[in-house]
C-alpha cells in the first residue's frame, strides 16, 4: 500500500491543476482512509502530534463524530462496505455518553450530524434518527430567548456565545424538516441572525467569542477566545461563520445569510498567503513571524466556499470553486501524509489553541473530516449533512 500511496503522491505533486489531480487525490484517499479504519480502530480521535498517533478522547468531547463522519462520506462515496461497517456503533457509543455524567454542550451537532443523521440518511435506521433528533432537542434547550443566542460551553459560561455554533445550527433545520416542527427552524434562524449582529464584521472578519448579559440579552464585549485577541481574526473562525452561513441559507432560502457567508468568504481569500493555506489569525500573520498555519482553517472553508459555489449561479460562484480548489490542492501538494504510510492522519500544520499554547503544528482530526467533505463535494458528494 505504501508503494501505491507513493505513486498517487508523485502524480498529486505534478498536476497543476485539481482537475488534473483530483482522481490521484481521490485514490490516495481510499487507500489512506482504509489503512486509518486498522490504525484508529476504536479510538475517539482528536490530535495527532510529531508521533503521527492520533490521541483517543472520550465520547462527549467535541471531535468525536468526525471520525464516524470520514467513515460515512467515504462508504457513500466508494460503496465498500468495510467504511459502513466501522461506522456503524458510533452514534450508538454517543448516545450512552449522553445518559451518563457528561459534557455536551453547543457542539452537539458536529457529534451527531456525522454520525447518527449521515447514518439514518444512508440506511434508514430508525434509532440513528432518534440520536438525532434527542441531539437536536438537547442543542435547542441551550437556547437564551432573552439574548437570541445558543449558550456556549458549560460550566460559568452562561452569557458565552461562540462563532463555532454556526456549523452546528444544521442540526436544528433538519430536525426542523425531519418532523415538520418549526420551532427548531425557529431557534435556529434567531442564532443564525446573531451571528450576523454580533460576530461577523463589516469587513468579513468575525469576532469568536461574544458575551451577553444572561438575564437582559444585552450584548457585553467580544472576545478573543482562539484568535490573538478580540478584534484579531482567528482564521478558524472565519471557516466556521462562512460554511455555517452558507448552509443555513441552503436550509432556509434567506439572502441575508447567503451575503453573510460572502462577505465571509471574500475577507478569507483575500488574506490567504501565496500558498493558499491560511495562518492561524489572519491578523497578526502580517506583522509577527513564526505564526502557523492551520490547515484545518482551510479545509473548512474550502467545503464552505464550494458549497457557495453551488448556491450560486455559475458566473458568481466560479470565485469561490476557484479559491477551494487553490486551498485544497496546495494540502494535497504540501501539507498531506501521503508519504507517511504509518502517519494515521491525513494533513499536517493544524493549530488548535494558540493563546493557550495546545496543539500547535499538528494533525486535527477535523481537519481531515472537512478535507474528505471537500474532495467528495469536488467529485458530486450530495449528501449535505452540515
Amino acid at each position: 500500500m505504501s508503494n501505491k500511496l507513493k505513486i498517487q503522491a508523485d502524480m498529486i505533486r505534478k498536476a497543476t491543476t485539481m482537475g488534473e489531480a483530483l482522481p490521484f487525490i481521490w485514490d490516495a484517499l481510499l487507500l489512506k482512509t482504509e489503512k486509518m479504519i486498522g490504525q484508529i480502530g476504536d479510538k475517539s480521535p482528536h490530535v495527532a502530534k510529531a508521533d503521527g498517533i492520533y490521541d483517543d478522547m472520550r465520547y462527549d468531547w467535541w471531535t468525536s463524530g468526525f471520525w464516524p463522519g470520514i467513515l460515512w462520506v467515504m462508504y457513500e462515496m466508494s460503496g465498500n462496505e468495510k467504511y459502513k461497517d466501522a461506522a456503524w456503533g458510533w452514534d450508538e457509543k454517543l448516545e450512552q455518553k449522553m445518559v451518563q455524567a457528561n459534557n455536551f454542550h453547543h457542539d452537539v451537532g458536529f457529534q451527531f450530524l456525522p454520525s447518527a443523521i449521515v447514518k439514518y440518511k444512508l440506511t434508514g435506521d430508525e434509532d440513528a434518527k432518534r440520536r438525532g433528533l434527542f441531539a437536536a432537542n438537547f442543542l435547542a434547550g441551550r437556547f437564551n430567548l432573552a439574548g437570541q443566542f445558543l449558550r456556549a460551553w458549560n460550566q460559568e459560561k452562561i452569557g458565552w456565545s461562540i462563532v463555532d455554533s454556526s456549523l452546528n445550527l444544521s442540526i436544528l433545520f433538519w430536525a426542523a424538516q425531519e418532523i415538520a416542527d418549526p420551532r427548531f427552524d425557529h431557534i435556529g434562524k434567531a442564532h443564525a441572525n446573531t451571528i450576523v449582529n454580533y460576530f461577523i464584521r463589516e469587513d468579513g472578519s468575525v469576532n469568536h467569542i461574544v458575551n451577553f448579559d444572561p438575564q437582559t440579552g444585552e450584548f457585553i464585549e467580544s472576545l478573543g477566545g482562539q484568535g490573538a485577541g478580540p478584534h484579531s481574526s482567528w482564521s478558524r473562525g472565519q471557516a466556521w461563520a462562512l460554511h455555517g452561513m452558507a448552509n443555513t441559507y441552503r436550509f432556509t432560502g434567506d439572502k441575508k445569510y447567503l451575503y453573510a457567508a460572502q462577505r465571509v468568504a471574500n475577507y478569507f481569500l483575500a488574506c490567504l498567503p501565496d500558498d493558499h493555506v491560511p495562518h492561524w489569525d489572519f491578523r497578526v500573520a502580517v506583522s509577527l513571524d513564526g505564526i502557523p498555519r492551520d490547515t484545518s482553517a482551510a479545509t473548512c472553508a474550502a467545503s464552505g466556499m464550494l458549497e457557495l459555489a453551488e448556491l450560486l449561479s455559475p458566473l458568481e460562484g466560479a470565485v469561490y470553486r476557484r479559491g477551494a480548489e487553490n486551498i485544497l490542492l496546495s494540502l494535497s501538494k504540501h501539507y498531506a501524509t501521503w508519504d507517511q504510510p504509518d502517519h494515521e492522519a491525513i494533513l499536517i500544520a493544524g493549530t488548535g489553541h494558540f493563546p493557550n499554547g495546545e496543539n500547535i503544528d499538528v494533525s486535527l482530526i477535523y481537519g481531515d473530516y472537512y478535507f474528505v467533505e471537500s474532495i467528495a463535494k469536488l467529485r458530486g458528494w450530495k449528501t449535505r449533512i452540515f
